[in-house]
């Protein structure tokens, strides 16, 4: 038996019980219409009951399905009805549990994000791309920068700052003009949103076994709200961030084009 790079079985070793799989859709025409069709050709059935989950959309849409996929441990193969699609495969009705059998596997871990705001209350949230501080007002947000309980930037002037896994590092990080990480690097990227002061600082690469603390400065003035993924909590006080390895999803590509190979093509894309 072959193994993935993440110990998972790959090829036509993988086996997906009965077949069944799990078909969601994102709420467009294009997308529902292709359910509709794949639900004809293959059935149907409950998250819970399935081997496997396909979601029909975009990267945003597959990112809802991965923290869905995560309440009932099934592994997740997108196939792309939105617009960029990088981390969904090509969509084509014929032959999906062939293509299934061969897939390859990336098992993810996400950011954990341990949010209290400035009335005191916490928030908890994990993010398969990045977690990010964004300034809520017109005021520029004020942040201090604490790694593993060192003070590494005592005050960041900016419009945020966001620190991404691997796999989100070509997301919203590479269009803040943080670099690009393979999954194998074990690093994260923590990037400047529209740095102001320092002027200069263009972020940093840690390992992924830090812990990571954002304090807002001048909350009063400057409030500042915290995503993770598509959660967001407004007001905040203070962001822990770490890697959790307890936490993983399984994420499945058609071979030759898994994430590891996807992430290395969008270095040398132009």
């Amino acid at each position: 038996m072959s193994l993935s790079a993440t110990g998972l079985p790959v090829g036509p070793q993988r086996r997906f019980g009965h077949g069944r799989i799990a078909f969601e859709a994102a709420p467009t025409p294009v997308a529902t219409d292709a359910r509709n069709r794949l639900v004809s050709l293959y059935g149907n059935c409950t998250l819970a009951q399935a081997d496997v989950i396909v979601p029909l959309g975009g990267d945003g849409f597959m990112l809802e399905t991965i923290h869905r996929a995560l309440e009932v441990n099934k592994p997740v193969y997108g196939m792309n009805r939105g617009s960029v699609g990088f981390l969904m495969n090509t969509f084509d009705e014929s032959d999906l549990l062939a293509r299934l059998g061969r897939a390859q596997a990336a098992e993810l871990h996400p950011l954990r994000m341990h949010a209290v705001t400035v009335t005191g209350s916490v928030e908890e949230a994990l993010a398969f791309n990045e977690v990010s501080l964004l300034r809520q007002i017109r005021q520029a947000a004020k942040i201090r920068i604490t790694i593993d309980g060192r003070v590494r930037l005592a005050e960041l002037s900016c419009d945020g700052v966001l620190i991404s896994t691997p796999a989100g590092s070509t997301a919203y990080n590479l269009s803040a003009h943080g670099p690009i990480v393979p999954l194998s690097a074990n690093l994260l990227p923590l990037t400047p949103i529209s740095s102001f002061r320092p002027r200069r600082w263009r972020g940093a690469l840690l390992p992924s076994t830090v812990e990571v603390l954002f304090e807002v400065l001048e909350t009063d003035k400057r409030p500042t709200a915290a995503v993770a993924d598509f959660t967001e909590v407004r007001d905040v006080a203070s962001v822990a961030v770490s890697l959790d390895r307890n936490v993983a999803v399984t994420v499945l590509f058609d071979p030759d084009q898994g994430l590891s190979e996807r992430i290395i093509v969008e270095q040398f894309t132009v």
